[in-house]
């Protein structure tokens, strides 16, 4: 079992952004890690505090992630942290070691893991 991280921001707090943003995210997981939606057994999604119009893991069902744990979560609170963003947390049967896994950070989230953003 491998687990993948990622995140995206948006740039405003409506369901079509959030739904967009989500599934733009999980699908270059999925390509980048070359994944089957099969292989996926739980995805942990969590949102700051001002995204509040939808659940991320809606997109992932429009994905055909039909079988998976999803849950989502309110991120922690940092003053002066990053606005309007999703972290996922993929768990998923794949025979790889864990340091050959891609972590996926889209748009504004790239400052969050610079180190693993310019690997892939």
């Amino acid at each position: 079992m491998i687990a993948i991280r990622g995140a995206i921001t948006v740039k405003e707090d409506t369901k079509e952004e959030i739904y967009k943003a989500t599934s733009d995210l999980l699908k270059s997981i999925i390509e980048k890690n070359s994944l089957n939606t099969d292989d996926i057994i739980s995805i942990f999604f969590t949102c700051t505090r001002d995204l509040k119009s939808a659940y991320p893991a809606v997109a992932a069902r429009s994905l055909g992630i039909t079988n998976a744990g999803l849950m989502c979560f309110n991120e922690m609170y940092v003053e002066g942290s990053l606005t309007r963003c999703i972290r996922v947390l993929i768990n998923a049967n794949k025979v790889i070691s864990q340091k050959e896994v891609k972590h996926i950070y889209m748009e504004g989230a790239v400052v969050l893991r610079p180190d693993l953003t310019s690997l892939n």
